[in-house]
């Protein structure tokens, strides 16, 4: 087993539990990671994910910006997805050449476009596939450590089954999320569970580290759930966006949050980001929990261009400033 980094973020090395960002497509690109590295820095980072195959097919262009970093962004892990274990070989190689810490495998995705490739959560039904894709990629990165991240099972939870049979294979980490495929993002999550896999673990893999991921939505959660799980941390999803300062937890003031808007706009398109659209889901969770924030997020939603943006935010500036100075 290579446990690489990890064997640093350890918390009984640190006394400090894990907190990781979660890779979300669309949304932890360069210019969010960005965002974390000025304000609240995680114990590492995740890349969106991309797939091992798209990096070998006409896609490869694409497939490569989504793995572009800065070199403060450390540790950082790439996250693959795909069925074939011949190209997680050849991805895992191409990722270690890349300079990336680690190699996370997505075995937990319940999307259906990426199901119908035989990825992601489907995957957990085709466990002698899944312990195959763990082997290539570990014959890929050679030195690099190797990690999974799952879901409790797919119809129902599978702990001893699934889990227990990555385990197994002796990764450096799982991440699960505390759902099943089937329950994808609403149900309760088992949180439950989690003495079942640490005992699991403590059994079969004692090395491999675990973090719990789903709908941690504050930086006290995130601390709590990890001291009671018995996990060695957590990773963080959709509680980030909007939120670079997560990880300190603190909340900034209005002002703090209005200029962090322009902020991550400008980084985005400092890295040849274009798509102005694809930005309105940070914006809308930049603007709230403050007087005002609904109208400032629906003028924020109809503007079209990086020129209307910062019309619009310097104006909230100034009405902001005139409401602390009355």
């Amino acid at each position: 087993m290579e446990l690489g980094f990890w064997k640093k973020l350890n918390p009984k090395r640190t006394g400090k539990p894990i907190m990781a960002t979660a890779p979300m497509s669309g949304v932890t690109d360069r210019a969010f990671r960005m965002m974390f590295l000025k304000y609240a820095k995680p114990s590492v980072f995740w890349t969106e994910f991309v797939s091992a195959e798209g990096l070998f097919s006409r896609g490869r262009e694409y497939c490569l910006r989504i793995l572009e970093k800065s070199k403060n962004e450390r540790p950082i892990v790439a996250q693959l997805f795909g069925s074939n274990p011949a190209d997680f070989e050849r991805a895992a190689k191409l990722v270690k050449e890349l300079g990336f810490d680690g190699v996370d495998i997505n075995m937990g995705c319940p999307d259906r476009a990426i199901e119908r490739q035989g990825a992601g959560a489907i995957l957990i039904n085709n466990p002698d596939l899944a312990v195959e894709i763990i082997r290539a990629t570990k014959r890929g990165v050679g030195k690099i450590p190797v990690s999974v991240k799952t879901r409790l099972g797919y119809d129902k939870i599978q702990t001893k089954e699934w889990i227990g049979k990555i385990l197994s294979e002796k990764p450096a980490l799982i991440t699960i999320h505390l759902r099943t495929k089937k329950e994808l993002y609403f149900a309760k999550l088992h949180w439950q569970e989690a003495k079942e896999i640490v005992k699991l673990r403590n059994k079969i893999s004692p090395k491999t580290l675990l973090l719990g991921n789903g709908d941690i939505k504050s930086f006290v959660e995130a601390k709590r759930l990890a001291k009671e799980s018995g996990f060695d941390g957590v990773m963080v999803g959709r509680a980030l966006v909007g939120n670079p300062w997560f990880f300190s937890d603190r909340e900034p003031d209005i002002k703090i949050r209005l200029m962090a808007i322009l902020e991550h706009a400008k980084i985005y398109k400092k890295f040849g980001g274009v798509h102005y659209e694809t930005l309105k889901k940070h914006f809308h969770a930049y603007a709230k929990n403050f007087v005002g924030a609904r109208e400032l997020r629906d003028e924020l939603m109809a503007s079209h261009s990086f020129e209307e943006l910062d019309s619009i935010v310097k104006n909230a500036l100034m009405v902001y400033s005139k409401r602390i100075n009355n």
